[in-house]
């Protein structure tokens, strides 16, 4: 039996969340909580295996709440976030201290949705009670050089990370394809810092992620990576050294030019499971580049990207998985694994340098 414990200030939302785990026998809510402070003390006293927190509370707020749970008793944290800016930059900001996932709050809304968002709850709470949590390895990110001479920002005072270093020649794949979901933004975070300054490839990224999000999530990478982050557009010149975030609720292609690669973003196709879908943006760069693409399957539930994928490597392009032991869900790599499609996997603090090395192969 998984226990959990719901901290939320809204009697609607403890209700809400305690009913929709419990529709599922293998699900006990323990016990709920109005508050951070009320919340550490039941944590404390019944251990379970799984928090629901919400982030705006009264008394203690969700991330002064989630600090305490790391240093004092880690275990798995799906954050209750609102869609908004605000609300994504906090749950980011939860992700990067220890928080695994999190899960819409607008639950009150009458909505098709509704069923699909508690199948995902019920499904990530039974996925990450069984993961071991991994202590996050700092990083440590040089300052970008201010533009106009002005003096850098000072620098983060973490153990520094070994410097990475291009190998010899001329790089033989243009573009690489990151699929990713359940546990993404800190291992996205993890890549893009690692990747030196004048990384020679564009990147791609698929984020199963809100449309309110996406914005955000590009806007905080590209203030803590050496290469340039950003939110993809529709028609824009896909440049080397930058990575594109695919905005929420669209999927993002790309269209081999005789000059140039455009990106292409488009809601089609509307009945896809996911948007942005890992398949969908992975198949195009098999069939805009071939070769010369990259795929890389991150943690994430499901096998979205198996298809893209193979379709990659019938082109001759090259695909990296993730390992299990450092994903919060091993659900994605593990499809392509399985398929035999994966050239390497390699855990999440060997993935930069597994991208570089291969962008030469």
């Amino acid at each position: 039996m998984i226990t959990v414990v719901v901290v939320d200030d809204s009697a609607f939302m403890r209700k809400a969340i305690s009913a929709m785990l419990e529709k599922d026998p293998e699900i006990k809510v323990a016990d709920t909580a109005r508050n951070g402070e009320e919340g550490l003390e039941k944590i404390r006293r019944l251990q379970p295996d799984v928090v629901t927190l919400d982030i705006e509370m009264p008394v203690m707020d969700g991330l002064t709440t989630l600090r305490h749970i790391m240093m004092e008793m880690p275990r798995p944290v799906l954050m209750v976030s609102s869609l908004t800016t605000e609300g994504a930059e906090a749950t980011l900001k939860a992700l990067e201290l220890g928080a695994v996932d999190f899960i819409p709050k607008q639950l009150s809304k009458v909505s098709l949705d509704i069923v699909k968002i508690e199948e995902q709850l019920r499904a990530k709470v039974k996925y990450v009670a069984r993961r071991r949590l991994r202590a996050p390895r700092p990083v440590h990110v040089p300052p970008r050089p201010a533009a106009g001479g002005a003096a850098p920002a000072p620098e983060r005072h973490e153990p520094p990370r070994r410097e990475l270093v291009k190998p010899a020649g001329a790089p033989l794949r243009d573009v690489v394809a990151i699929g990713v979901s359940t546990g993404g933004p800190p291992a996205v975070q993890k890549v893009l810092s690692g990747l030196p300054q004048d990384f020679p490839s564009a990147i791609l990224i698929a984020q199963h992620m809100p449309a309110a999000f996406t914005g955000p999530f590009a806007k905080r990478l590209d203030s803590i990576c050496r290469i340039s982050v950003k939110e993809a557009e529709d028609g824009e010149r896909l440049v080397p050294g930058t990575a594109y975030v695919a905005p929420g609720g669209r999927h993002l292609r790309i269209a081999q030019k005789t000059s140039r690669i455009d990106v292409v973003v488009s809601p089609d196709p509307v009945e896809a499971l996911y948007k942005p879908s890992a398949n969908e943006l992975i198949r195009s760069v098999a069939e805009g580049v071939g070769k010369r693409g990259l795929g890389v399957i991150m943690t994430g539930m499901g096998s979205d990207g198996l298809e893209g994928v193979r379709a990659l490597k019938e082109k001759g392009g090259r695909a990296i998985a993730q390992n299990d032991v450092s994903c919060v869900v091993y659900g994605m790599p593990k499809a392509i694994v399985d398929a035999g499609l994966a050239d390497e996997v390699v855990d999440i603090d060997e993935m930069a340098e597994t991208i570089l090395s291969n962008i030469y192969k």
